[in-house]
Order: structure tokens, then sequence, then C-alpha cells
């Protein structure tokens, strides 16, 4: 399908034109298809609407495209294109030189974390499409993924939609399903479409491909089910093929649906729209009404959009289904869509930026030849003025260097309160440190137990980068420890773990202490009855991270061993 829009104003937009051509015969795998099919079909579109070769924007089919919605931990920008750059090599089952991807980021989720919608595909596939655009005369601007193009559709004609919303466009080879709610996206493609339902009246009545086509056209429709029966034999069996071939495609969405809830936390959806050239089959809604058991309703992807004088709008009641994708990526040139997913082929943004180059190129060009002949007349004059313009500046250098001893003068105080005032800062910085270790160490202690010292294990004068050792004494009653050693045997099939070893073990999960630093040094009994039991812990706490980006790690010096608490 290749539609026209016209741009009204900076956000309106007029649908002035439309074409469509037969794609049967495309094949992407095959060598030399795209070149052979996809270049005359759309020159067949373009005659057929009227509509000029000019500037394009394109969507990929939904087969075509890698599409991954990503929550990713708050960090900063550099870091999210790290994680999105990861991503894009551990989810897209091709090597990261043989695709081209895009992202958009979506807001934060109520958990904090960035959402973020990623796509790609396959740039030889890519590639032979803008060529073929290209070939026909073409230029292509934008390369969408058609998902995307219908779900800004969406968003533009029906805003503010509470909930989640399933989007089915329904197409000839694939179903592509779209599962929106806020910030979180899904989309799967689903290869049960309308040419599934025509080879399956093509094998149940052994005719052709294209008679099978005809009678779906001409007879098809959703049977409802029950024992009713059509008085026309041929149109009941055609019929109880399409519902049966519809109920396969209802498993795959309740599969899709349960897939979202289960690994994104979504809810259940609360609605369906539907679109695509195969849902123009009479009762589709109302099979997937009773199937579903949520409101169903046809997209209508014109929201906000006007028709030209050459639009039959009688014809658009039908055609409108095929236009979702391009009322979506006519959005793209408002700069009101919603996503804005571009896999442009690098090679074609290159050239795009090299053509934006030869203006300013010329002109450059033309500014050096008229500065050389400025030259050339007035060197003369040019000389007599500099020289009486040095002068003047000589003067003016002279007052500024007055001001620029006593600015220099006053940055030394200013740099003097700074340091002051950093000094003060590390000191409030290490009463807050210790406060949190202290709560940390508390945290893992068990029932039963308390600390009886604090002290700093020193470090050697010639190791500046170690991270002082605290070691940490603790007591307990013995007979509450030996009933919390007991109770840890059940909860974990019978492992034993010694009361020190359970609080070794919840130090060692504990995000301010450093990995591999916990080790127990010390176990005794305090009376010799057995009563009292203490044993002491090493630890190494992660120094704090610092608010300046430049600033070195904190180095550790030798101390002397703290006094008892």
């Amino acid at each position: 399908m290749l539609a026209e829009y016209v741009l009204k104003g900076k956000k309106g937009l007029v649908l002035s034109a439309y074409g469509a051509a037969d794609l049967a015969g495309l094949d992407w795998e095959a060598e030399g298809s795209v070149e052979a099919v996809l270049a005359p079909a759309l020159r067949e579109a373009a005659k057929s609407a009227g509509i000029k070769p000019g500037p394009l924007y394109l969507a990929l089919n939904g087969q075509m495209v890698f599409p991954r919605f990503s929550k990713l931990p708050p960090v900063t920008a550099d870091k999210l294109e790290l994680l999105v750059h990861s991503e894009v090599e551990q989810n897209v089952p091709f090597p990261i030189d043989e695709i081209v991807h895009d992202h958009q980021f979506l807001g934060m989720t109520a958990e904090g974390d960035t959402a973020v919608m990623i796509v790609a595909a396959k740039l030889d596939q890519v590639t032979k499409v803008t060529d073929a655009v290209a070939a026909v005369g073409f230029n292509p601007v934008v390369v969408d993924a058609g998902p995307m193009a219908v779900l800004n559709a969406l968003k533009r004609s029906y805003p503010g939609l509470p909930g989640g919303t399933v989007v089915l466009d329904i197409g000839a080879k694939t179903t592509s399903l779209i599962l929106v709610e806020d910030e979180k996206i899904y989309l799967r493609a689903i290869p049960v479409a309308g040419n599934t339902i025509t080879k399956e009246i093509a094998q149940a009545f052994g005719c052709t491909y294209e008679e099978a086509e005809s009678l779906k056209r001409e007879r098809g429709y959703v049977s409802l089910g029950g024992v009713t029966e059509d008085a026309d034999e041929v149109s009941d069996r055609i019929s109880k093929i399409v519902r049966a071939t519809l109920t396969r495609l209802h498993a795959e969405i309740l599969r899709s649906i349960n897939f979202y809830r289960s690994q994104q936390g979504g809810s259940a959806p609360q609605r369906l729209f539907i679109t695509g050239g195969s849902a123009v089959l009479p009762q589709i809604d109302e099979f997937f009404r009773e199937t579903l058991q949520i409101d169903v309703d046809f997209l209508n992807p014109f929201g906000g959009i006007e028709f030209g004088p050459k639009i039959d709008t009688a014809a658009l009641e039908t055609d409108a289904f095929t236009l979702a994708e391009s009322a979506g990526l006519a959005l793209r040139a408002t700069e009101q869509a919603a996503l804005a997913i571009n896999l442009m082929p690098p090679s074609l943004i290159e050239k795009a930026r090299a053509v934006k180059r030869i203006p300013f190129l010329a002109v450059g060009a033309l500014a050096v030849l008229g500065a050389m002949a400025l030259y050339m007349v007035g060197e003369n004059r040019l000389k007599e003025v500099s020289e009486a313009e040095t002068s003047a500046v000589e003067a003016r250098n002279n007052t500024f260097r007055q001001f620029e001893t006593k600015l220099k003068a006053e940055q030394k105080k200013a740099d003097e309160e700074f340091a002051k005032s950093d000094a003060f800062q590390k000191l409030m910085a290490s009463r807050f440190t210790t406060l949190l270790s202290l709560a940390t160490v508390r945290r893992s202690l068990l029932p039963g137990m308390w600390l009886t010292a604090w002290e700093t294990v020193p470090v050697k004068d010639d190791d500046e980068d170690a991270v002082p050792i605290t070691r940490v004494t603790v007591r307990g009653w013995r007979d509450a420890l030996s009933e919390l050693e007991r109770e840890h045997r059940k909860q974990n099939e019978g492992k034993k773990m010694t009361a020190e070893e359970i609080v070794a073990a919840s130090l060692k999960t504990m995000p301010t202490v450093v990995p591999g630093s916990v080790k127990i040094v010390s176990q005794k009994d305090v009376n010799s009855k057995g009563v009292l039991s203490e044993f002491a812990i090493e630890l190494a706490f992660a120094p704090p991270a610092s608010a300046d980006p430049n600033a070195k790690k904190p180095t550790s010096k030798k101390k002397k061993k703290g006094a008892r608490r």
C-alpha cells in the first residue's frame, strides 16, 4: 500500500491519494525477488494513484524485524547506551555487523527502571528494500517497523487509553500483535493470517490458490459456531474453515498475552482493535469478542487526519484497514509520533549527510574567492588601520593587567574557602559512613547477639590502595544460638552452619561489604560452662561513591587500633 499525505501547517495531515499493488510473489529469502517484485509493484501503485516520486517513509513487515522491550537499571545516559548495545548483542540472532538497529527510551517504570524499545532488522534485507525504492525514484527518509507505525496511529487516534490494549494487524502472511500498557510494549509476529485461510480453502475445495482467494473474498465470513448452518453449502464450509484458522490465531494471542503478563508484569488487556487487509472478513469482530471476552472494535487510524478531494470516502471505509501503517508513518513528518524508530542503512544516512553538506561547501568556496579579491584591493588600507588599532589595544591591555592582579588575589581567597568546605564535607561524610557500616553489621546479627568491640586492623605503610579492614567482636547466649542453628538446618534441608557462619554468610550479601573480604578469625566460649559464646569477624566496607567523577579512589593509611566501644 502506497499513500500520499500533505502537511497542513506544522501538525495537520491530509490524505491526498493512495494506491495498492499485489506483492503475492515476494519472497524475502529468494535471490532477486525483492528487486523483481517490489520495484514494479511500487511503480504500479504510484501510477494508479497519481503519486509522484519524492521523499518516502516506509515500514518493514513484522516478520522482518526483531523487537524487544527491556527495563534497564537507573544509570547514567552513557551507560544506558552501553546496556542497550548489550541487549542487542544478546537477543538478536545475527552478528552485530549484519544488522541495523535503533531504540527509544519510553520513560521510567513504577519500579524506577528505564523502559526502552529496541528494534533490529537484517541489514541486507533492509538494503534490498531501500534499493528497490530508490530504483523507482523515491528517496527513503525513514525506515520504520510496521508494528511501530500502527502503534503511532493508535496513540494519535486514541490518546490516553487506560489499561492494556491489544492491536491485531491481520495482513496476508503475518498477523502483528501489538500489546501496549503505559510505558510497556510487547510485539509479536504470528504466522497465521489471510494467506493461511486461503491455503486451507484451496486444500478443502481442491482448487488453485487464486480461485480460493476469490472464494474467500466473495463468500467468506467467520462462523460464530453453534449448530446453525448457512443455506449456501459453499459459504457454510468456507465460514467454518475461516473460524478454524482464527481459532489457531486466538490460541497464539492467548499465549502472547500470558507471556507478556508473566515476563513484563502487565495486566489483562481491556480492549482489542483489529486492522489489516484480512480484517474485512464479516463477523471477525464478533469472533474475537466471543473468544477473548473483551471489548473489540476496528481501528480508526485517521484521528486528526483530513481527506483530500480525490479520496473516495465510501471506498475508504474498507481500504482504511490497509492504511493504518501509512497513517502512523505520516505522523513522523509532523514530529508527533510517539515512537520514532529509524532502521535506515548506514550507507544511506551518510549519503543524506553528504547531500546536506553540498550547499554549504559551495557557499564556502564562493566566500574564499571573495576574500581573496578583497585582500588584493584593500591591502594597503588594512595596514594603516591595523597600526592604529594595535596602539589602542595595547593601552587597554595595561588597564586589564591591573584588574588581573586583583582577580588572582580574590581567586586565592576563594580557593582557601573551598578547601575548608571540602574538609568539612568529608568529615560529615565519614560520620555517615561509620553509622551505615554499623547498621549493616547489626542487620546481619541473629537474635540473642550483641556487639562488644569495633576496631580497625592496621594496614601496611607501603600499601596505599588497601581498603581498611574492620574487626567486629560479637557475643551471644549459647542456648539461643544453638536453637537458631537447629532452625536454620530445618529451613535449609539439613545443611549445618554455625551461628558464626550464618552471620558471615549474611554479611557477604550486603552491598556495602567488599566481596570476598568476610572471614571468621576467632571463636571461643567466654566462661567455662559454655553459657556465653564470643567470635570475631573481619571484613572490609566498600568506600562511598564520590560525587566528583574525577576524584581519586580513597586510599588507606596505617591506623592505630581503635578503642573498644
